[in-house]
């Protein structure tokens, strides 16, 4: 009787059978960094609304510069920051239930955030430089994920 190796045969060790080449499956510290990616928006998002709240009342908070290229009123990015954030903090829930529409909305949500804090840099420079750190981060984390 002869053995011969079928379609129901076990593949070897080492193999990604059903998996293609294009598709590299996913390692434990990815789904981590998604995790983490999730927690970061959901906090960054609330302390962006916090930001906004800050700059929609308090104008003198912020320091102003007088020669900006991207100058508007610290109300405007009061609102902008309140928006922005509050929608990044609604995906980043998402996105640690695990929803795959959170991720492709959150790189789009957590790159306009990027950009706004650039534009924002004179009225709130540290801030605005450990965000847009976070954001590169969060970005990268979301964008590695692959589905199973």
């Amino acid at each position: 009787m002869s053995s011969s190796v079928g379609p129901t045969a076990t593949p070897p060790p080492g193999s990604h059978a059903g998996t293609s080449p294009r598709a590299p499956r996913n390692r434990g510290w990815v789904s981590g960094m998604v995790l983490f990616a999730g927690v970061i928006m959901l906090v960054s998002g609330i302390l962006e609304v916090f930001r906004g709240i800050m700059a929609i009342a308090e104008d003198d908070v912020f320091v102003t510069t007088p020669r900006y290229v991207f100058r508007f009123d610290l109300t405007s990015w009061g609102w902008i920051h309140l928006v922005i954030g509050a929608l990044v903090a609604l995906v980043g829930f998402f996105v640690i239930k695990g929803a795959a529409w959170a991720r492709i909305i959150g790189i789009f949500l957590v790159s306009l955030g990027l950009i706004g804090n650039f534009l924002d840099l004179p009225y709130y420079p540290l801030w605005s430089v450990v965000i847009i750190a976070l954001d590169v981060f969060v970005i990268w984390a979301l964008a590695v994920y692959r589905e199973e």
